[in-house]
């Protein structure tokens, strides 16, 4: 079996070890070992963890924020409840998956500090993605599929905040299932949140 190049290792195993150790307790060298590399290797891919946590985010969790961007230019020919439960089924599986990896931050103020100032400078941070679905809903509002009137920037915090919510509150370590499985929770939460922007008839 042919080996994974270079920078695919170095994302796999950082994804692996994040989820399991978590992003502040893992070093780049450990990481580096992981993917069968050396630490200058890693260095010529990623200029430090905080570019590497942006590249395992989009690429290898599931893939919110390409699809947010995609439907901010062209929002196709679904309806914008069809949109919308997809949005929320990707962001609860990714809020799922990335809570796990950055929780680890908050124990540790300093370092959240530096985390925080290396995003500012990748123009990378969790509010992109709740600015990207904010262009989207203002794009449909422009199209007339949206109440004229609606808070696109209040509904997209609403629609992400439950998707976080949920990760927060059923995050694998307590062992509790939550009550809906995720299709479900995301077409709920979506029918939900038209009830309160759609065109009024």
């Amino acid at each position: 079996m042919e080996k994974k190049p270079t920078r695919e290792r170095i994302l796999d195993a950082a994804h692996a070890l994040w989820t399991t150790v978590g992003l502040a307790r893992t070093t780049t060298k450990e990481i580096a070992r992981g993917a069968g590399c050396s630490e200058a290797a890693l260095y010529k891919y990623f200029a430090g963890k905080e570019e590497l946590f942006v590249a395992v985010l989009s690429e290898r969790l599931p893939r919110l924020a390409p699809l947010l961007d995609t439907l901010a230019a062209d929002p196709g020919e679904r309806t914008v409840e069809e949109n919308l439960t997809e949005i929320a089924r990707r962001a609860a599986l990714f809020y799922a998956e990335s809570f796990p990896i950055a929780a680890s931050l908050f124990a540790e103020t300093r370092l959240k500090a530096r985390h925080d100032a290396a995003l500012r400078r990748l123009d990378a941070g969790p509010h992109r993605l709740l600015e990207s679905l904010d262009a989207y809903l203002r794009a449909e509002q422009a199209a007339g599929r949206l109440h004229p009137g609606a808070d696109t920037f209040a509904a997209a915090s609403l629609l992400l905040g439950a998707c976080a919510q949920r990760a927060f509150a059923y995050d694998a370590k307590v062992g509790k299932e939550p009550p809906q499985d995720v299709d479900t929770f995301a077409a709920s939460l979506a029918r939900t949140l038209m009830a309160g922007i759609a065109v009024r008839k």
